[in-house]
């Protein structure tokens, strides 16, 4: 057979027999088979990679831990400065989101909405000041650190201290110039002509001031301890109990009653708070008043550097050391949380920023640890000042993690309120909180 005649047999199909196969393929089903598969295919492509995401997502969000901070944390390091510490934190450590509680917000929209439910959400982590520490180790919020740290130091440790500051005595320049004094007060003596002279004249603003309100849980230290750390006094003499009655004490408690005898403290003593009265400060109604350290950035801003000046705590002059009220932020964690290990690698990152953190914030002495000061210090007259005085000084050993130590403080404040509007005298009152805080528990 020629290649002619195979190429015809080839081509010898006719156009019916192709029409007859079609059809009978199509009535076969194979085609709707075909048809089936490739659906079923082209489905498998397309939704096997968005199962996989989905399963590799949920994967990842398991992984996550999310710990909360106590709320107005962003309040005590500034809401710039801590979104970067989160930020840094969260690159080194993708697996543990760090959130901000905001109870205070969820409860104020709930009271304008009876039927709203409020959702309370306790923090991983605390950061807190010396206000607050008293009270979350009197309710056991806190943990104890050494299971952390495989240290024990004898004594719990509930939280680190992650930048510090000390109490000063502020003054305002123009009050004390225009009350014809050209320095700041240098002896108790002093500091009270000067409280009277500013408290008697015509300047509408009061000599000195203290705030001994209960919402202010610094205000005991603050305002009337450090009186008595200036002149060397010390609670913790012996043992675990606080100890009042010495002559040193008994000078100081009458000094601070004399002021107030002789009305020139501003008013509603036990009505305002330290932050209350720091505003009036800066708004050039009180002449001297005790303060942090703290809030040297503050009354720049609002007064301007040569509005007012920083000094030492005039001290009774009986030769005592002079002693200096450290108070702090720390970070503590929530002894009930469910992330212990990865709350405590958050406190680790932030000791480890404690530095950073206290040139952001000007403390001083800031890391008590660090003998060298930080540039901001020596390039500063304000904190050089403040610098100067808490080299020369004592640490004084303060109320702060002592057992029961909020209350040895309340009681302290009701009966110093008794004596400041009655005419019992400082030693009857020295006796009656001794009385008390020998029955605490």
């Amino acid at each position: 057979m020629s290649l002619l005649e195979k190429a015809n047999i080839v081509n010898n199909n006719p156009e019916e027999t192709k029409k007859s196969i079609l059809p009978a393929l199509k009535n076969s089903g194979l085609a709707k088979r075909i048809d089936i598969f490739i659906i079923i295919v082209l489905f498998i492509l397309i939704v096997t990679p968005i199962v996989t995401n989905l399963f590799i997502k949920a994967e990842a969000a398991a992984k996550h831990v999310n710990l909360y901070l106590s709320e107005y944390s962003e309040d005590l390091f500034g809401k710039r400065m801590m979104e970067e510490l989160l930020l840094e934190f969260e690159e080194i450590y993708p697996d543990i989101k760090i959130k901000f509680i905001n109870n205070s917000a969820a409860t104020a929209a709930a009271n304008t909405n009876a039927t709203a439910t409020v959702t309370v959400i306790e923090p991983d982590i605390y950061l807190f000041t010396d206000g607050d520490f008293n009270l979350l180790a009197a309710n056991d919020s806190l943990a104890e650190l050494s299971i952390f740290t495989n240290y024990d130091s004898g004594s719990p440790q509930l939280a680190i201290p992650l930048v510090s500051f000390m109490d000063l005595l502020f003054y305002n320049i123009d009050l004390l110039t225009r009350a014809g004094f050209g320095s700041p007060p240098k002896s108790r003596d002093e500091f009270i002509a000067y409280a009277r002279t500013v408290s008697r004249g015509d300047f509408d603003a009061a000599g000195a001031a203290i705030s001994l309100s209960s919402d202010d849980r610094q205000a005991v230290s603050r305002d009337i301890f450090s009186w008595i750390w200036a002149s060397g006094g010390n609670f913790w003499l012996e043992g675990d109990k606080p100890l009042l009655n010495s002559r040193t004490v008994i000078n100081d408690i009458t000094f601070i009653g004399l002021l107030n005898r002789d009305r020139v403290f501003a008013p509603d003593i036990f009505e305002t708070t330290g932050d209350q009265r720091l505003d009036q400060f800066a708004q050039g109604k009180i002449a001297l008043m005790i303060s942090s350290a703290r809030a040297i950035p503050y009354l720049r801003e609002k007064m301007g550097d040569d509005a007012f000046g920083v000094t030492t705590i005039p001290d009774s002059g009986t030769g005592g050391r002079y002693s200096v009220n450290i108070s702090a932020i720390y970070a503590g964690i929530n002894a009930n949380t469910d992330y212990p290990q990865e709350a405590w690698i958050f406190l680790e990152f932030l000791a480890e920023r404690s530095p950073l953190i206290n040139a952001e914030l000007k403390a001083i002495p800031g890391v008590i640890s660090d003998i060298i000061p930080g540039d901001y210090v020596k390039n500063d007259p304000f904190y050089a000042k403040a610098w100067d005085i808490f080299e020369s000084a004592e640490i004084a050993e303060n109320f702060i993690g002592k057992q029961n130590a909020e209350q040895y403080e309340n009681i302290f404040l009701e009966e110093l309120q008794i004596f400041f509007e009655t005419t019992r005298t400082a030693q009857a009152t020295i006796n009656v909180i001794q009385q008390r805080w020998n029955a605490v528990e």
